[in-house]
């Protein structure tokens, strides 16, 4: 393989990520109270451009599902530009910046926008320690997370871990444990959805691409449908499961491949909505904690594990197959995963 020298490799030290981050979070632990597990501020605003807005999404997600508390999460630009649309006037607002490099001008400029503000306060997440974001606020540091490659993998999958660790850190209840049985599982199946990944597309040609996920998944599913598009350059959309039903699915004909991301919180809905898809021609791919009667119809299924812990605690074990599924897609169109086309890792205004 002469192509991906730098992306498949990142891919798969997705295990070693996990843990670093779980072993730097142990030493950042001042940094969770100040913040996330900070009860005065009354709104939390997660913020990212790219695949870090993705991020943030369900970085938004597990906030207000396991600390009960409002949460949101919005693209960088729409801060610095549209604040006052994006969230209320009053009350007392901590902003989150998320990037990888810590250097895109769009999250900066958001974090410089509220500064002096009094009712708002800032932090962020990055794999550099290093970098502008970390000099203009006080953040959380996934270091194993730095990469030579233009497009996110590792990186994405050890940012979002570490914070929902964190996140689990701050709640009541047996998250922390949950994050700590992830860990434990990580590169667990990363050779076999490699191993998967290239099957799949040696025995398929797809003519389009579609990812399901709902809840802390949808963020997942927008990530994966980044990936593709950014390694191979095929068209492909991602959507809310049940909404996909609601006039996207007339997209749906032979030839294409659904992907859903099955949760647990919502398998007999979603169960049916990938039966219709297939009903309509599609080749449907499942990847679920757990392998049962109801997935048995599908063309094709991942089981990934992590059936012990919450859908939200499971959400980076769907990306190495979705990764690789982007990867091995372009290696087999002659593109090179590592010089995505009109791409620089970091986005400057």
């Amino acid at each position: 393989m002469t192509k991906g020298q730098l992306t498949y490799p990142e891919i798969g030290q997705q295990g070693e990520a996990i843990a670093a981050a779980w072993e730097q979070l142990a030493k950042q632990q001042d940094w969770v109270k100040k913040y996330i597990g900070n009860t005065e501020y009354e709104e939390v605003i997660f913020i990212g451009s790219g695949s870090s807005y993705y991020q943030a999404q369900t970085m938004a997600t597990t906030f207000r599902l396991w600390l009960g508390r409002p949460a949101s999460a919005f693209p960088s630009s729409e801060i610095f530009l549209f604040r006052d649309q994006s969230s209320a006037k009053g009350g007392k607002k901590l902003l989150v910046g998320v990037s990888r490099s810590g250097e895109s001008t769009e999250v900066i400029l958001a974090i410089d926008s509220v500064k002096g503000l009094e009712n708002w306060d800032t932090c962020g997440i990055t794999c550099y320690e290093d970098s502008g974001m970390a000099k203009q606020t006080e953040c959380l540091v996934s270091p194993f997370g730095k990469e030579k490659s233009t497009v996110m993998t590792k990186s994405f999958v050890s940012m979002t871990f570490m914070m929902q660790a964190a996140i689990a850190a701050a709640a009541d209840g047996s998250y922390s444990n949950e994050m700590k049985s992830v860990m434990e599982q990580a590169g667990a199946k990363l050779k076999e959805a490699d191993d998967f990944a290239q099957q799949l597309l040696h025995n398929n040609h797809f003519t389009k691409t579609i990812y399901l996920g709902m809840g802390s998944y949808f963020g997942i599913a927008q990530e994966a449908c980044l990936k593709i598009k950014e390694m191979s350059y095929i068209w492909t959309e991602s959507y809310g499961t049940l909404e996909f039903r609601h006039g996207p699915k007339s997209i749906v004909e032979p030839g294409s491949l659904v992907i859903l991301l099955l949760s647990e919180t919502a398998r007999s809905y979603e169960v049916k909505v990938a039966e219709e898809m297939k009903a309509y021609g599609a080749h449907v791919l499942i990847l679920t904690s757990r392998v049962d009667e109801d997935t048995a119809f599908a063309d094709s299924v991942f089981e990934i594990g992590g059936a012990d812990v919450s859908d939200e605690a499971r959400a980076v074990m769907y990306l190495p197959l979705l990764q690789y599924l982007g990867f091995w897609t372009a290696v087999n169109k002659g593109v090179d995963p590592d010089e995505p086309r009109n791409l620089t890792q970091v986005v400057k205004i």
